[in-house]
């Protein structure tokens, strides 16, 4: 728990920072569902607790048939560029935000972020998606009528050009190009990103970072993850590139990139990780499973355990925390290890609370932690 002491002090330094960011470009409506085990009266039931209680019902209606109940907990902003946006902002950042937001007007689930942020450009409708929360993690069915009309021509169209690009890119701190697998034009956006806006950037002194989260990239071809690491890549020429990856994603993407790991390794996450890095060619890559988190940052490993809660108020969306306060402490220049521990305390207090932190809760968090006294 010693970083977590740390992080506080660092915290305690950096009040009042001062940066601009630009996050995108998805957004979708979230509505947050339990699934009911056992019903005791009409305003009581009892929740399937695990995704595995779930396949379990599941796979015994084989061949015959079964009801499960949904009950609706919640409607909130979703998509994993608004959540880390969301999270951002009550961080304190001047964050742009371009995404899918609703094609004719907002929609009104992303009106505190729209208050909040700098500017806003929403391009098309919104997505949606039904997540089923367990204790154990969630599943999310996501419909992505509006988002798969978000192309190349239609960023161009709504946002200047590529002039209006370059100009919205140029003293950017970070920006964030995320949920690459339910935007299916994506990996076109960013080669007009690269073909058409790179050339227009001024040289920085220091290349800002570029955050990417690809958001469970498995119903894709492997053709296509390759060819968007490929990208990735390419944005090195203007950006220090992360990848922010799930303990699921980073096999996947392991396996892309020809990177061998034996399941019954117990150093399969950080060899993974570290042979990940070294075939992707970039400055980062961030990997948050449930209890920990690691990181590969230009070249230097970093290892910590998390805040871990057995009994989450709210799961949907704690990877987009995690990646928030990771992407915060790089923003601030802070070590590895110490962003690590930034990130997972961001999505500690989210699980918790089922809200982003701001600056001083999430110093009192680490405090908390720090001294032993967190809530399971």
């Amino acid at each position: 728990m010693q970083n977590a002491k740390n992080l506080s002090q660092q915290l305690k330094a950096k009040k009042g920072f001062s940066l601009n960011m630009v996050i995108g470009l998805d957004g979708f409506v979230d509505e947050i569902i339990h699934v009911v085990d056992k019903r005791q009266d009409v305003n009581n039931f009892t929740p399937i607790k695990t995704i595995a209680d779930l396949g379990a019902r599941i796979s015994a209606a084989a061949g015959l048939s079964t009801n499960l109940e949904l009950v609706p907990v919640q409607f909130k902003l979703g998509g994993n560029g608004p959540i880390l946006s969301n999270a951002l902002l009550e961080y304190g950042a001047t964050l742009t935000y371009v995404g899918t937001l609703g094609k004719t007007e907002i929609h009104p689930v992303f009106k505190p972020m729209q208050d909040k942020a700098k500017a806003v450009y929403s391009l098309c409708d919104a997505g949606y998606s039904q997540a089923l929360e367990f204790e154990d993690g969630k599943i999310i069915l996501g419909k992505v009528t509006g988002p798969r009309d978000l192309t190349w021509d239609v960023c161009k169209a709504g946002l200047g050009g590529a002039e209006g690009i370059a100009k919205l890119f140029s003293d950017v701190d970070l920006l964030g190009l995320e949920n690459w697998t339910m935007l299916p034009h994506m990996s076109d956006i960013w080669e007009g990103i690269i073909n058409e806006v790179f050339p227009l950037l001024p040289a920085a002194a220091q290349k800002p970072i570029a955050f990417f989260d690809l958001a469970d990239p498995e119903k894709r071809t492997k053709e296509h993850i390759a060819r968007a690491m490929k990208l990735l890549g390419r944005f090195e020429e203007k950006f220090r590139v992360i990848l922010g990856l799930n303990e699921s994603e980073i096999y996947q993407i392991a396996d892309v990139m020809g990177v061998s790991v034996c399941a019954s390794d117990p150093d399969k996450l950080e060899k993974a990780t570290r042979e990940t890095y070294k075939a992707l060619g970039i400055y980062g890559l961030v990997v948050h499973p449930v209890k920990c988190a690691c990181c590969v940052i230009n070249g230097q490993f970093a290892y910590v355990e998390g805040p871990y809660c057995q009994k989450p108020k709210l799961t949907t969306g704690a990877g987009d925390n995690f990646n928030a306060g990771f992407c915060l402490g790089q923003s601030l220049g802070l070590s590895a290890e110490a962003s690590l521990t930034l990130g997972v305390c961001t999505s500690g207090f989210y699980v918790r609370n089922a809200k982003s932190p701001t600056f001083d809760e999430v110093i009192d968090f680490a405090v908390q932690w720090g001294a032993g006294s967190l809530p399971s």
